[in-house]
């Protein structure tokens, strides 16, 4: 297992649109396990491969306090959603960025798992968000640009200094 680093936003790779996973193997199982370790690390709660910049459809999540249950979604597939409900969010790849973001409240999805079994699941309140959120991630979109064009413009003239100041010293 190894920790991988994180793409930063504005990071032009966490645009790229994630490819299907052809067939999980022992080199996708390397990489599930890798992404656990980085996410558990960083800390998180959940990663898209696109983060750590392996441009395929896998994303794992825990979201329990104990950090005890990873759940791992190859190829994931949202086949219904209903409601909405507004959630504050963050990103391992926009470091020390929260806001309130607009998402369905409840989400039945599809997916393999790390043997590659096919899965579905229904979902509500954190973990409906975090698929989402991670999900996003697989189409190469980042949460802040769901904001106010505003909000956004902020975000990415703050991140934009904070490299600077990261370069500088």
């Amino acid at each position: 297992m190894a920790i991988r680093p994180i793409l930063i936003y504005p990071d032009p790779r966490l645009h790229t649109v994630a490819s299907k996973v052809s067939g999980v193997n022992d080199e996708i199982r390397q990489l599930i396990e890798d992404m656990a370790e980085t996410m558990y690390a960083a800390p998180g709660i959940g990663l898209a491969a696109i983060q750590v910049n392996e441009p395929l459809q896998i994303i794992v999540i825990d979201v329990t306090p104990e950090k005890t249950h990873l759940q791992v979604f190859i190829n994931p597939q949202i086949l219904e959603a209903e409601g909405e409900e507004e959630c504050e969010e963050g990103c391992l790849s926009v470091p020390g960025i929260y806001d309130w973001v607009k998402r369905a409240k409840k989400i039945r999805v599809t997916a393999l798992n790390k043997e590659g079994e096919t899965f579905e699941i229904i979902a509500e309140g954190m973990m409906a968000v975090c698929i989402q959120h991670e999900m996003d991630h697989l189409l190469g979109r980042v949460f802040v640009e769901k904001l106010s064009r505003l909000k956004h413009q902020r975000i990415l003239t703050k991140l934009k200094k904070r490299q600077r100041e990261k370069q500088g010293s």
